[in-house]
């Protein structure tokens, strides 16, 4: 608690000291989050990813998602592989995100028993027809964005930060994002996302976090909602593990192949 204590603290007497104007305390509020997130090494995680049309109808699968982190200039690398339904049994995502430049993804097909790269202009699209697109899924650097401090705002008890981030990728589904960071832990409990047109396209809450190793906190459930589809996707995540020796031999093109 005193060491909670004292980092908020600090931040503050930071943020009053450097943060200026909104843009500087918008930053200021990113670099803060990523910092606390910092060292977690390796993880792995068992993942429930529920399609739900416009009727309510629901449509499960079953995944695994191993993330390595990421050092110096790079950023974090992801491996998603698909368990259920049947015919996507092998299907693998792998990420690659960079701090300065385009992210990379590649997907294999067993069926076709090949890896396709995602083009740069296609990571607006979505991934595997959920309402996730492709940048979604990718590590949420700092770098990616610029930031603006819109506002304070206490939702159900909780003082938070109203933070927008507009991508800095030209090829962004999105001309903004608008999110909410609880001012105690830093964790993002809700991102509002807005098109090209600049209209509310989808809104992300994350919910029921847990804490890991007294520092990670990871939400057991998200789920983003289409508001110009009325369709959503909802993200249930279970056993999640830190640390477990993970290394670069895990996140290669040709271990997309392997992933099963």
């Amino acid at each position: 608690m005193k060491t909670v204590l004292l980092l908020t603290l600090s931040f503050f007497m930071a943020a009053g000291a450097l943060a200026h104007t909104p843009q500087e305390k918008g930053l200021a509020i990113a670099e803060e989050a990523d910092k606390r997130g910092e060292g977690y090494q390796d993880s792995q995680v068992k993942l429930r990813m529920v399609l739900i049309d416009n009727n309510g109808d629901e449509s499960p699968r079953q995944m695994r998602v191993k993330t390595l982190e990421g050092a110096a200039e790079e950023g974090d690398k992801s491996l998603m592989i698909f368990d259920t339904p049947r015919d996507q049994k092998g299907v693998a995502m792998l990420t690659y995100t960079h701090k300065a430049k385009p992210d990379d993804q590649w997907l294999y097909l067993p069926a076709l028993k090949r890896v396709k790269k995602i083009s740069s202009r296609n990571k607006s699209g979505p991934f595997v027809g959920s309402e996730f697109a492709f940048e979604d899924i990718s590590s949420q650097e700092v770098e990616k964005y610029d930031y603006k401090y819109l506002r304070d705002e206490t939702v159900d008890g909780k003082k938070m930060f109203v933070v927008e981030r507009d991508p800095k990728d030209k090829y962004s589904g999105y001309t903004r994002q608008v999110a909410w960071i609880d001012q105690e832990e830093y964790r993002v409990w809700k991102i509002d996302f807005y098109d090209r047109k600049n209209d509310l396209l989808k809104t992300l809450e994350n919910k029921d976090f847990k804490q890991y190793l007294d520092q990670y906190w990871r939400p057991s459930l998200s789920v983003m909602q289409n508001h110009q589809t009325g369709k959503a996707t909802r993200l249930e995540y279970e056993a999640y593990e830190f640390k477990v020796g993970l290394d670069e031999r895990a996140f290669t093109k040709n271990s997309l192949k392997r992933a099963r």
